[in-house]
């Protein structure tokens, strides 16, 4: 007769007494994804911007969660390239490379035109698409140029998810995450986004009226366009600093 440990493998019921041992540490790991979420927010929206440091005690304090939770919450933000753990110092949020900036459009250009070229026949929902666009559009009339690089943000994150797979929008996420860690560094976010609502629009209209092959010529141009100006400007600024 098989032991108990072997029971899974052998079609008898299997000994999870091993498993019940893990469970405080998943219970940590989630209030640590809880934490990495709050923190993930907070950098992405230059609350901590590039550069500075992230203090244990402080925000350990503030969230109300021990340092475990909070060292798992950075390790989470480390592998998503937020964060970089510096001996000795600390944690500090990442000061993006010119080459950081070059690669991400790369994954840009190939998840996001990957996405229209998949589309299947007219209409399209567009629902997302449409309504960043138009949040695009009323912060800029507000003079909100902060707003307006949201509303950015989620018009390509809508139009990646257009390909209708969670892991295209995590992996959106977390490069579009990435991308906002350069243009908290820029002084002028009005140069970087005001050309590009009108080519939002037009990308939205192409596919509003059916041509998706249209939509994502226009948008390899944009991004193409989009690389180019932000990777020569963040160079500039980084000599600068």
């Amino acid at each position: 007769m098989a032991g108990t440990s072997g029971g899974g493998r052998n079609g008898g019921t299997p000994d999870l007494s091993e498993l019940a041992a893990h469970s405080t540490s998943l219970e940590r790991s989630g209030t640590a994804e809880r934490v990495a979420a709050v923190l993930r927010d907070r950098i992405t929206e230059g609350y901590f911007p590039p550069g500075s440091r992230l203090s244990e005690e402080s925000i350990s304090g503030a969230l109300a969660v021990s340092r475990n939770t909070l060292r798992e919450a950075f390790r989470l933000l480390s592998h998503e390239r937020l964060l970089e753990h510096r001996l000795n110092r600390g944690v500090f949020v990442r000061v993006l490379a010119v080459d950081d900036l070059v690669d991400i459009y790369r994954v840009r250009l190939l998840v996001e035109c990957a996405a229209l070229r998949a589309l299947g026949e007219p209409p399209f929902d567009l629902g997302a698409v449409e309504a960043a666009v138009s949040s695009g559009e009323q912060a800029a009339l507000r003079d909100d140029w902060p707003a307006c690089s949201t509303a950015n943000i989620r018009f390509h994150q809508a139009l990646a998810g257009l390909a209708n797979s969670a892991r295209t929008d995590e992996l959106m996420r977390n490069v579009l995450a990435e991308l906002r860690l350069a243009f908290h560094v820029m002084a002028d976010p009005r140069r970087f986004h005001e050309p590009y609502l009108t080519r939002n629009r037009e990308i939205t209209d192409r596919l509003a009226k059916g041509d998706a092959a249209g939509a994502e010529r226009m948008l390899a141009f944009y991004l193409e366009d989009s690389r180019r100006q932000l990777a020569e400007a963040y160079a500039q600024r980084l000599t600068e600093r």
